[in-house]
């Protein structure tokens, strides 16, 4: 369930509930939801650790995927992270 309105660029094909875990936990399912999903399917990402905020960007960058949104949000008071990743 999304908190807050965003726009997709594509269709959403897996999606990752990463809050609660720390790294390199978030880091390491996106990698293995990467791995599993075809060209150009879209994970959406949510997380609590700050640390995806630059993990999630460096892990596309160093990759070559394509980090289509990120987001930091306020839900019911606490920080969470929100991101759309495009596997190339």
């Amino acid at each position: 369930m999304r908190g807050q309105d965003t726009v997709s660029f594509a269709p959403i094909s897996k999606q990752l509930d990463t809050r609660g875990l720390r790294c390199p936990e978030p880091v390491m399912m996106l990698h293995q939801a990467i791995r599993k999903s075809q060209i150009d399917e879209v994970i959406e990402i949510f997380a609590t650790d700050p640390s995806t905020s630059w993990d999630i960007p460096k892990f596309c960058m160093h990759l070559g995927h394509e980090l289509l949104v990120q987001e930091e949000r306020n839900v019911d008071g606490k920080t969470e992270y929100y991101y759309q990743v495009q596997k190339k």
